[in-house]
């Protein structure tokens, strides 16, 4: 196998999205995590059902709505401005700490991220981590109008990059999307951030589960769909030794 581009999901993969519990926790003191766990859940519910339902609406809108949502479930009493500091931080999220260095190590391939992220957020989000001096391309799945795992937003792939499927390395951590990214043909490389030891340690240590640990069980495992990423890492940056065995 060749491998001339790598190609990145963005949020959970190079851009931690609980970074944004330290807002959440600022503004709704002692519900921060709580917050930040079932915001990230019923954002993706949102992009599976509005993809399903054909009723499209571009990330930002998704996002908010579902910070609603969140609020709203939660009874969290909130104003405009509280809503518009947390939505910022989507803009400002963190890299992990490996992503920078990983992705600057890999400079002779094409380098670019495919995002369910709208394309002024990602725009913005790249350019505010400095990501834009490495990447070659940030993809929005915007102009087909429907989210991964669609194998349409993976087909946005090669339109732009020029690179088919069999030659492309497709990085995420998140399940769903590894397995959508293998069922529509490309190679895989799955980030194990949490393994199913640690998982099952943590589940076992409180009577009552915590709501970090839910959400991990529920978005760090890998799927029962019956697709298996190719490579299975623990971090970006084991990516480039393996991206350096296929040139």
């Amino acid at each position: 196998m060749t491998i001339k581009a790598v190609v990145f999901d963005a949020y959970g993969t190079l851009y931690d999205i609980q970074s944004v519990a330290a807002v959440t926790e600022a503004a709704f003191p002692g519900y921060g995590e709580i917050v930040t766990q079932i915001w990230r859940i019923k954002q993706l519910e949102y992009t599976w059902l509005r993809s399903l339902m054909g009723r499209y609406e571009d990330f930002s809108v998704i996002t908010r709505d579902s910070l609603a949502y969140t609020l709203g479930v939660l009874g969290l009493q909130h104003d405009s401005g509280a809503l518009e500091r947390i939505m910022e931080k989507y803009l400002h999220l963190d890299l992990y700490p490996d992503a920078a260095a990983a992705l600057a190590a890999m400079r002779g391939r094409k380098l670019a991220i495919l995002s369910n992220g709208s394309t002024g957020m990602l725009t913005t989000l790249v350019r505010n981590s400095g990501l834009d001096r490495v990447l070659d391309a940030t993809i929005s799945i915007d102009s087909k109008k429907i989210f991964k795992p669609s194998p349409e937003a993976y087909s946005l792939i090669e339109t732009r990059l020029g690179v088919p499927p069999a030659e492309v390395l497709f990085v995420s951590s998140n399940p769903w999307d590894a397995c959508g990214a293998k069922a529509f043909g490309l190679n895989v490389a799955w980030i194990e951030r949490v393994t199913p030891e640690a998982m099952a340690l943590a589940c076992v240590k409180n009577d009552a589960v915590a709501p970090l640990t839910m959400f991990k069980a529920i978005r760090t495992q890998m799927d029962e769909l019956g697709l298996e990423p190719d490579y299975r890492i623990g971090a970006l940056a084991e990516l480039p030794k393996l991206v350096a065995q296929h040139p």
